[in-house]
């Protein structure tokens, strides 16, 4: 089975995920694509990490996504992916556009084989003001067709609002 959980920052998406992890009764494998490129960003992973629970496998891949999907997914296995649009973050900040390109295609290539358990989480970010800037133009664009692509491959997709899961696809 795989799932998609949407929403926006603080929207309680993580907590979802992680809550729905354990309670998958499955080994968990949380993928962490986060980068700590500031003091800001390091805090907001040592959150995740504290809230995580000691027995989970961690792999922190900031790039290469699909492949390290492959090598970890397994039937007896949850995948969690936390977050997608950090993913996709690292991969525009790259400044490459092939490495782009190959990284996404392999990602929606390799989804819907992938044994197991999944769960992705991702930003909701195209519901407020087209923003300012062409990468920050770019980003969003880039991330509703990336969330659209993940929803349709889903099983299920649910929104995140203020703590609150609003199921989308069941």
């Amino acid at each position: 089975m795989k799932q998609l959980i949407l929403g926006g920052s603080r929207s309680g998406k993580s907590s979802l995920a992680e809550q729905r992890a354990s309670e998958s009764g499955l080994a968990v494998t949380y993928i962490a694509t986060a980068t700590a490129g500031d003091g800001e960003m390091a805090a907001r992973i040592a959150q995740h990490r504290a809230r995580r629970p000691a027995h989970w496998n961690i792999v922190e891949e900031p790039l290469r996504l699909a492949n390290t999907l492959r090598q970890h997914a397994a039937p007896e296995r949850c995948l969690l992916v936390d977050c997608l649009t950090l993913w996709l973050t690292n991969l525009l900040c790259a400044n490459d556009e092939a490495l782009f390109q190959r990284e996404r295609a392999a990602f929606l290539e390799v989804l819907p084989s992938l044994p197991g358990r999944i769960i992705l989480v991702s930003n909701e970010v195209g519901m407020g003001i087209v923003p300012l800037g062409e990468l920050s133009r770019r980003f969003s664009d880039e991330a509703g067709w990336l969330n659209q692509e993940a929803a349709r491959i889903c099983e299920h997709v649910t929104l995140m609002v203020a703590g609150l899961p609003y199921p989308l696809k069941t």
